[in-house]
């Protein structure tokens, strides 16, 4: 594939609001995982909750989209000075040839959920909450797409936790085949009851703070996140996607093919739309849940694909699971780790499965970065892989 800049991004997410901010948390080894205090009943877990959505308002223009998801995309939208950088965008490309392509998995239904919670005695809903637009897996880039004041494609991708992975890998064929000039991805994704629940029932929420890789895991921590990135065929500045890789296990409904063939499949297209051998790629940000089967598969697939001089680990224990905005999260850590040349470790992690090959890192290290591989392993075996360089690799 023919590279393309991302020449702008932002993040906002429990460790970090801006890159600044989510680069300094990993130098310095400060998670933002804390007990659950979101919801009503009681749940043992700790989450990765963004401070001061409760408080964020809305521009009045944008008033009747307003639910914790669209908060948090309008947030992330100001931050890193992106709102002023997609508006350059809109002026250099026009209105309808800027691509939006987002991720997520749960869009607005917290909304949803309140006014399920809020129904009146005659079974509508609350006179506030009667707003279709928070109530579509659609809202939030629809939300984005008047935030931005765009007029072209728009793409919601809903693959569970591949989804904000998979914008990139989209945006990139709407490039290439003339649809779009640029493309803005990303992807959004708060906590819910859903969620939370939904992932407790299934034997998948740590009690304490996840743990990835750890021969002692217990669970997932569930995130939210906020982010996007500006993608053009060129720019001055800014680090290039030079490979993604697609693949779909179709094995369970969330477990993983026992072998990592999907996985392995996926990271295997990014390499080869790349024209890099694996050897090359200098850290993979991994998917690491912190799940029992994802750690084990994912781990031995590593092993078996990577020399021991390339640095692994999963970057969860800082920010959670962030579910279909884990795609941008892990993509704008590896924008930080070219650019600063950091490789972070694996926090909360003390003792590795024997699982484990030796391309798994505990500790940062800092090293000379030009590639870079982030995973997304999404429910139903939905994988992909995203390589990043700090050059074009012509």
């Amino acid at each position: 594939m023919t590279p393309l800049r991302i020449t702008a991004c932002s993040i906002a997410c429990s460790a970090g609001t801006g890159v600044a901010a989510l680069a300094s948390s990993l130098r310095g080894r400060r998670g933002g995982l804390r007990p659950n205090d979101f919801t009503e009943v009681p749940l043992e877990t700790w989450i990765g909750r963004v401070p001061g959505l409760e408080d964020l308002s809305l521009p009045s223009r944008l008033a009747n989209w307003d639910c914790r998801n669209n908060r948090l995309a309008w947030l992330g939208l100001q931050c890193d000075g992106f709102l002023e950088r997609a508006s350059a965008a809109r002026e250099r490309y026009g209105r309808d040839r800027i691509a939006i392509v987002l991720g997520t998995s749960t869009s607005s239904i917290g909304a949803t959920e309140e006014a399920y919670r809020r129904l009146l005695p005659d079974g509508q809903y609350p006179e506030d909450l009667r707003r279709p637009i928070v109530h579509t897996p659609h809202s939030l880039g629809a939300f984005v797409r008047e935030a931005l004041g765009l007029e072209g494609v728009v793409v919601t991708v809903g693959t569970a936790c591949s989804s904000s992975a998979k914008a990139f890998a989209q945006a990139e064929r709407l490039l290439r085949l003339g649809i779009a000039d640029a493309a803005i991805v990303g992807g959004v994704d708060t906590l819910c009851g859903s969620v939370l629940f939904g992932f407790n029932s299934l034997e998948l929420v740590s009690p304490e703070p996840c743990r990835p890789f750890d021969v002692a895991r217990r669970g997932i921590s569930i995130g939210e996140a906020g982010g996007f990135a500006l993608l053009e065929r060129d720019g001055a500045s800014g680090p290039w996607l030079l490979g993604y890789g697609e693949s779909s296990d179709a094995h369970h409904m969330s477990s993983p093919h026992p072998q990592g063939l999907g996985a392995r499949v996926a990271m295997e297209a990014a390499l080869e739309r790349a024209a890099l051998d694996a050897a090359s790629v200098d850290y993979v940000n991994l998917h690491g849940t912190a799940s029992q089967k994802n750690d084990e598969v994912e781990a031995r697939v590593i092993a078996s694909m990577f020399p021991a001089s390339t640095r692994a680990s999963s970057t969860k224990g800082w920010t959670g699971h962030t579910l279909g905005a884990a795609g941008i999260v892990e993509a704008v850590v590896a924008f930080i780790a070219l650019e600063t040349g950091l490789a972070p470790g694996t926090l909360n992690a003390t003792q590795l499965d024997p699982c484990c090959g030796p391309q798994l890192r505990l500790a940062n290290e800092t090293a000379d970065l030009r590639f870079v591989l982030s995973n997304s392993f999404g429910f139903g075996g939905s994988n992909c892989s995203l390589l990043f360089g700090r050059d074009r690799n012509d």
